[in-house]
């Protein structure tokens, strides 16, 4: 099934008009025609079936015939994850993550990060077709990049489980020992050289627990999947 993404559809909608690019991709490269069906989502939990009435390379509409809703995940996971130095790699990371379950991620710039910036438009055109190919009807938020300190600063109020997962040789308890069924978590991870000292301990400071994913090094990308498919397996049935 192709699932189509439009963030302004709401379950009272009637029509849907689609933009010119997806317009002359349901025309030209799927030729699709008047009365063929077509799925989207609004990334906000529903699937509409809709129906084409007007099908050309600049304006494809289509009027909805069913709505359904999918339920979200039974937790909530917010992956605070340090930028790549290769930008496929922090975008291979939002893609599975996407497909497997998170909620929310922010990437953070730490003391031995090598990027410091980001292309936010990129990463949420990655997010989005990862969702459409999974085929799920919830958008994961992607933020703006910020410091690891004023996320530190933003999180005081959090109730969430906070965690970080660490390289240091200090006490650590495991990711599947603190890990419950529908809890809410906030997971810290750093970069290639990972959080420096003094980021650890202010973490540590701000409520974050301090875990271990294993006996071996993973890379950044790695250990955020590694997080991302233990939180999932936690919640399984």
């Amino acid at each position: 099934m192709q699932l189509f993404y439009n963030p302004t559809i709401t379950q009272d909608s009637k029509e849907i008009i689609f933009d010119k690019e997806e317009s002359r991709h349901i025309f030209k490269v799927l030729r699709k025609q008047e009365g063929s069906i077509l799925n989207l989502t609004n990334g906000k939990g529903l699937f509409f079936e809709v129906t084409l009435i007007q099908s050309n390379l600049k304006n494809c509409i289509a009027t909805v015939l069913e709505v359904k809703k999918q339920e979200p995940l039974p937790y909530s996971l917010h992956l605070v994850v340090a930028p790549t130095k290769l930008n496929d790699r922090y975008e291979w990371f939002l893609e599975k993550a996407t497909e497997i379950g998170v909620t929310e991620i922010t990437p953070i710039i730490c003391d031995h990060s090598e990027r410091k910036f980001i292309k936010l438009a990129r990463f949420e055109k990655k997010i989005q077709s990862a969702m459409k190919q999974s085929l799920k009807a919830f958008l994961p938020k992607i933020n703006e990049a910020t410091t690891l300190r004023d996320f530190l600063k933003s999180q005081e109020s959090n109730l969430h489980q906070k965690l970080i997962a660490h390289c240091e040789e200090t006490n650590k308890q495991t990711l599947k020992s603190v890990l419950k069924p529908n809890d809410n978590t906030t997971l810290l991870i750093g970069p290639e050289g990972d959080f420096s000292t003094n980021e650890i301990n202010e973490s540590i400071k701000a409520g974050f627990i301090p875990v271990t994913l294993g006996a071996s090094r993973l890379r950044t990308e790695t250990a955020a999947i590694v997080v991302c498919h233990g939180v999932a397996f936690t919640n399984e049935d």
